[in-house]
């Protein structure tokens, strides 16, 4: 009797599981376990997977999720100063990779109209590869990975239109006016978003805002909503969910609703590693093996090539160059939906489809390595890319913005240690986890971030881990122990100066490594505001404070 669908995704995700904790214990990418697992709980083995459009919808949910966020912590200004560079490289991938792929297509005895098919299948690289890696390692704000980011945006709008064109070229209807028709639909989506993403959400967000439960479901429905009408109007819902971000990224609650779906995102994106590598089968891997392995090599060697130069050319360093080369170093999940439509509608021969399947599996299991290890490699080959390096770089920095002071919670004295940070003409960041001091905050024009202060991922997002200085004005003790937490395993030199309820949770709250506990009755915000305006942000300054509470602490206890 067939597994039911629930069965199906419990029994693949026991798979996975265990194939994760292996790859764990190797020191491997987890992204190559979800593959794996993938191949064998496919036909080729095991079987296990049956209801395979309840799975290819959980990935394409997975891809819309990991877009969505993506989108919610992208900066403007950074998306318009790369447009130029990430236009001409991509440019260049599709000519110059495309034109390979093309001619390579025809050596191996393919039609010209499948060759066709077969070079711009090459241009594409892996968004949720890519996104997936750099999410994972903190650097999508590092310069390389946002022009790949940048490149793998346009691979969307190629994408779309190249999937329009097959589909006239199919029917034997092409018209120019249905690009026109496409470019129409793209500016009324935008100005819809601009209208109601940056007019009306901001209106209400307060609301949402108050509640966690609320905020979460409206994310949610905002970005799959979204990325459905962007589908809906012809393009790719990918795309759709990467500007459903954007339109909300202003909001002073983005960093909060992007913390809130992350777990989410990691489930479905499971799921869709597994469904890539459940494609794969041992049928017609004897016809496309030779095949496969050519046009592999273009991907893994031409386009990195091509990329540094494109880079190296706009004056970029080659460590620069080389990062963001090896991050689209392989095709993407989008090339065998190309290559599958075109076959479909008889543009391209149905032998080309398994071929670009292994294709994505030896690419994006090779450069998922090559992206693990690429400091390691550029450390051993970087001497040999001074080629790819003009003598006048004009890189343009990256500024990242970083506050030495971040004060957890305004209310509760809050104002007494801003009053110290201006003074000392010091940059600070506010969190609070209220939506009426946010918009107070906003109001006095005082930095600020939403946010729960026990969310790792949100602290992660914040840079807490990089600051001098952190305070907490809570008397949850719960989240000041979490907190302190995450602050000792990044960085032990951080100065943390919370408030406790009692002596009891101060001593908890000292063994754990805080700088400084301030309890009612004993030393206030005023006080230990004035401290750090005399003695800086050193975390032994405040050890005479500390020193001298640890005594008062111990001669309660004996009192009590």
């Amino acid at each position: 009797m067939e597994n039911s669908i629930f069965s199906q995704v419990a029994l693949v995700l026991a798979v996975t599981a265990v194939l994760a904790i292996i790859m764990r214990i190797l020191k491997q990418p987890l992204i190559m376990s979800y593959i794996v697992a993938g191949i064998l709980v496919g036909p080729s083995f095991l079987n296990l997977v049956h209801a395979k459009e309840a799975f290819q919808s959980f990935s394409e949910i997975g891809i819309t999720l990991l877009l969505f966020i993506i989108g919610l912590g992208m900066n403007a200004a950074v998306i318009r100063s790369l447009g130029r560079v990430s236009l001409i490289t991509a440019s260049m991938i599709l000519v110059m990779v495309g034109f390979a792929g093309h001619l390579t297509a025809l050596a191996l005895g393919f039609d010209n109209s499948t060759a066709i098919i077969l070079g711009i299948a090459m241009f594409f690289s892996s968004t949720i590869i890519i996104l997936k890696v750099l999410s994972d390692n903190k650097e999508l704000s590092r310069l390389y990975g946002q022009i790949a980011i940048g490149v793998i945006l346009l691979d969307d709008v190629v994408a779309t239109i190249a999937l329009v064109v097959v589909a006239m070229v199919g029917a034997h209807a092409f018209e120019a006016t249905a690009l026109g028709m496409l470019a129409l639909k793209a500016i009324g989506l935008t100005l819809f978003l601009y209208v109601v993403g940056a007019k009306l959400i901001p209106r209400v967000g307060k609301k949402l805002a108050e509640s966690q439960e609320l905020l979460f479901t409206f994310t949610i429905a905002w970005g799959l909503s979204i990325a459905a009408l962007f589908q809906f109007a012809g393009f790719s819902h990918e795309i759709g969910a990467l500007f459903a971000g954007v339109s909300l990224a202003g909001l002073p609650y983005a960093t909060e609703m992007a913390s809130k779906l992350k777990p989410l995102r990691d489930f479905f994106i499971v799921i869709f590693f597994v469904t890539l590598g459940e494609t794969f089968t041992f049928g017609a891997i004897k016809e496309s093996i030779i095949p496969a392995l050519a046009l592999s090599a273009i991907v893994m060697i031409g386009k990195p090539l091509f990329v540094m130069l494109s880079l190296g050319m706009q004056r970029y360093t080659k460590l620069t160059s080389f990062k963001a080369a090896i991050h689209l170093s392989q095709i993407s999940e989008f090339s065998i939906i190309l290559v599958m439509f075109a076959a479909s509608v008889g543009v391209a021969e149905k032998t080309a489809v398994p071929i670009i399947t292994l294709v994505a599996l030896i690419t994006i299991g090779i450069s998922t390595y090559l992206m693990k290890y690429d400091d390691k490699l550029y450390r051993l080959i970087g001497h040999h890319l001074r080629h790819f390096e003009r003598t006048n770089t004009a890189e343009p920095k990256q500024k990242r913005t970083l506050y030495p002071a971040i004060l957890v919670g305004y209310h509760k004295g809050g104002y007494e240690y801003l009053r110290a940070f201006r003074e000392m003409k010091m940059r600070y960041l506010v969190v609070d986890y209220d939506p009426e001091i946010i918009e107070s905050l906003e109001t006095q024009g005082i930095h600020h971030a939403y946010g729960d202060a026990s969310d790792e991922e949100f602290l992660e997002e914040i840079g807490a881990q990089e600051a001098k200085l952190v305070v907490s004005t809570m008397t949850d003790n719960p989240t000041n122990l979490a907190l302190l937490s995450f602050l000792r395993r990044h960085n032990k030199k951080i100065s943390f100066v919370c408030h406790a309820n009692n002596y009891q949770e101060a001593s908890e709250l000292y063994q754990q490594g805080a700088s400084y506990v301030s309890l009612p009755h004993y030393i206030g915000s005023e006080r230990v505001s004035s401290f750090i305006k005399r003695h800086g942000l050193d975390h032994n300054a405040l050890a005479s404070y500390r020193d001298k509470h640890l005594i008062t602490i111990g001669r309660q206890a004996l009192k009590g």
